[in-house]
């Protein structure tokens, strides 16, 4: 495939949502769809009010692109795979936004619902995924076939890599920057495996992404809600599986482990000495309560996440 069609793909999509978010946003604050931020975090206080489910523009945009411009890439199995992932995810991180914004049921999805349907729709890729690529998972020259234990890699994946990106959205332009910089080896292993439709998809995506931050940076004029964070954990976890890089997620992803092993330990520490480790999890709002700006812990975090993206690609 020609570098232009990457170029043109990234573009398009980077264009239309450059269009589409000044026209959303009003829409959104016409409608009050607006964030609700906890009594806990004062410092996040003043976004309240700031529009939410900015990520159904990027995951809308990518697919439109991809259908219209490249339709062709649709018949390959891996590529629906990857879009299974990030529609899915999206879905059902819409109708939690949904229940809390429009609703106004600041619960939104009870954690075991969302659960049980991240699982389901796991499975439900595991169930496609198995006809199409191995159960073997590689560690350095040695390689091990799961079989069937293969789809507890694939639920727990999908479980973690969704849920890590939603802890990680609390910053400006926290979540999408990690995100899109975690997307850039697999875009690499993508080419150097020949699967060039993924990386046209992935490309596209990171496009979009790059439009939406434009209007998520500091200060944000709009948030991309659970729609958004979990539909880009899941193209991560995908990503992850269909590349037969499985545990390379963990590296390149170390942000978003480590985001959710700071909010995991916080709970556990207070439930079992009844002290907290960190001022607040998860672990940025500690830098920020440490007395880092918000601008500095978000730079911080894509630094280190580039640290990471770029051994996660040399190590592969």
């Amino acid at each position: 495939m020609e570098f232009k069609n990457y170029l043109v793909g990234f573009m398009i999509a980077l264009g239309m949502c450059l269009v589409a978010y000044p026209l959303f946003i009003p829409f959104l604050h016409k409608l009050k769809y607006g964030q609700t931020v906890s009594e806990y975090m004062p410092s996040q206080a003043k976004k309240t009010g700031t529009p939410t489910m900015g990520g159904v523009i990027f995951i809308i945009v990518p697919l439109l692109v991809s259908l219209v411009f490249f339709n062709h890439i649709w018949a390959d199995p891996k590529v629906m795979l990857v879009g299974l992932a990030f529609i899915g995810y999206g879905i059902i991180g819409f109708i939690d936004d949904y229940i809390i914004v429009v609703t106004k049921n600041n619960d939104g999805l009870s954690p075991r619902s969302k659960l049980l349907m991240q699982i389901i729709l796991s499975v439900v890729f595991y169930l496609i995924y198995q006809s199409n690529v191995s159960t073997e998972i590689s560690i350095f020259n040695f390689s091990i076939d799961l079989g069937i234990f293969y789809v507890l890699l694939v639920v727990l994946l999908f479980a973690s890599s969704s849920n890590a990106v939603n802890l990680t959205d609390g910053m400006d332009g926290l979540a999408g920057g990690t995100v899109f910089i975690s997307y850039i080896p697999f875009v690499l292993f993508a080419l150097e495996q020949g699967e060039y439709n993924v990386a046209l998809l992935v490309v596209i995506i990171m496009g979009a992404i790059l439009g939406y931050l434009f209007f998520n940076r500091h200060p944000a004029k709009i948030f991309m809600g659970d729609a958004g964070s979990l539909a880009l954990g899941g193209v991560l976890a995908a990503l992850g599986l269909v590349l037969k890089k499985e545990l390379l997620v963990i590296v390149i992803g170390m942000v978003f482990v480590i985001e959710t092993a700071s909010v995991v330990l916080q709970i556990a520490s207070v439930k079992l000495r009844g002290k907290r480790i960190f001022k607040c999890s998860p672990i940025h709002y500690h830098f920020e309560q440490s007395g880092m700006k918000e601008e500095h812990v978000v730079l911080m975090e894509y630094i280190f996440g580039a640290i990471c993206a770029l051994i996660g690609y040399l190590i592969g």
